[in-house]
């Protein structure tokens, strides 16, 4: 019983960290994007908008660990069909609630940009919000861009 709550306690905290995704704020880049020529344009933010990024629910990390958690638990119980039957439930509603635990781990903050550029195009940029500061009107800005992505930064 013992060995069933430290594999659980370990898978757990295993789809915590799992959940845990890369920045979408205007500093953070992938290993894809580095040394990766981009343009700059400079501009003024017009309008800020608070906007949330919906999390992953892709289930890869958190079903899959939820569902071993659950198995495990649901293995915990009874014997003969029953124990096999626990094991079942408990491994789907195992994956439902990592599924959902991932979801909400992964949801951000986010700020939707409205910027007039300085050569007079106006584009609207979405991204994650930098250690609680938001842009506000007037702020001068830059704005990198590499195909159709683009980030804001100071």
């Amino acid at each position: 019983m013992n060995k069933a709550i430290i594999l659980t306690t370990v898978l757990t905290a295993s789809l915590l960290s799992g959940c845990a995704q890369q920045g979408l704020y205007g500093t953070s880049y992938s290993r894809d994007q580095v040394r990766q020529a981009q343009t700059v344009q400079y501009g003024t933010i017009e309008s800020v908008t608070p906007v949330v990024i919906e999390g992953r629910d892709d289930g890869v990390v958190g079903a899959g660990t939820g569902a071993v958690v659950g198995g495990i638990a649901g293995n915990q119980i009874g014997g003969g069909s029953g124990r096999t039957l626990a094991t079942v439930v408990g491994a789907v509603a195992g994956g439902l609630v990592g599924q959902r635990i991932e979801k909400s781990a992964t949801t951000r903050q986010g700020q939707e940009l409205t910027i007039r550029l300085d050569s007079g195009r106006v584009v609207s940029v979405v991204q994650e919000v930098d250690n609680g500061q938001f842009f506000r009107p007037g702020d001068r800005i830059r704005v990198l861009g590499q195909g159709s992505s683009l980030r804001v930064t100071y």
